[in-house]
């Protein structure tokens, strides 16, 4: 699988626990889920994730912008834990997250997993061959990964930066490039989107750096 140690340089000097505890090697896994600001989210509170950014990929046009995407599709990538949860788990989320029988009439928000390797490539054709033999045809795109490209820091943990009071706490420690690349950010951008649980919110929320007057309000929209 495709393995990457966490870049330190990444996080600022006052990394909060939850990021700084965060397991140095991880293998990753990337899809198009329409606009990734949902499944950002989504993804972000999900068992063994440990970090996620948007971006663009599938396509062939060099140095694609949100204003001049080319070929190119939204994507979330994901760093993960693979002693925590599996890619196995993840691509069975990916499909029981979008309807794999009618994908997007514009490519920019297809439906579309790409694989890192060989290991990858085999768990994705054979969770498609699953599907098919049950179903039918699937018109999810399924492609190797030739490129993936950051997208703007606008985009990054969208619905987070959509909670200013949540979002100013944690910009008050970190840069842009930090709080992309933050585990404290991507249970944060699930939260205040509504995803997770309160039992997330228990187990994590001490090390979220936030005051209670905070926590309290995410209790409150997760309830």
């Amino acid at each position: 699988m495709t393995r990457h140690a966490r870049g330190a340089s990444a996080l600022p000097s006052t990394a909060l626990p939850l990021d700084a505890a965060a397991t140095s090697e991880t293998e990753t896994a990337t899809f198009g889920l329409g606009c990734f600001w949902g499944p950002d989210a989504r993804l972000g509170v999900r068992p063994g994730v440990v970090r996620t950014r948007v971006g663009y990929a599938g396509g062939s046009t060099p140095s694609p912008t949100y204003r001049d995407l080319g070929d190119h599709t939204e994507v979330v990538q994901v760093d993960y834990d693979p002693t925590a949860t599996s890619y196995r788990d993840l691509l069975d989320w990916f499909f029981h997250a979008h309807n794999p029988r009618a994908n997007s009439p514009i490519r920019q928000y297809d439906n579309l997993v790409l694989w890192h390797d060989e290991a990858q490539r085999e768990a994705v054709e054979a969770a498609v061959a699953e599907r098919e033999a049950r179903r039918g045809r699937l018109t999810t795109r399924a492609e190797p990964l030739d490129s993936f490209t950051v997208a703007e820091h606008y985009h990054q943990k969208y619905r987070l930066r959509s909670a200013p009071a949540v979002f100013d706490a944690l910009a008050a420690s970190y840069n842009d490039a930090a709080i992309r690349e933050s585990t404290v950010a991507a249970r944060l951008n699930g939260l205040v989107a509504g995803y997770g649980s309160v039992a997330l919110l228990d187990d994590e929320g001490g090390e979220f750096g936030l005051p209670e007057d905070l926590l309290a309000r995410l209790r409150d929209r997760l309830e």
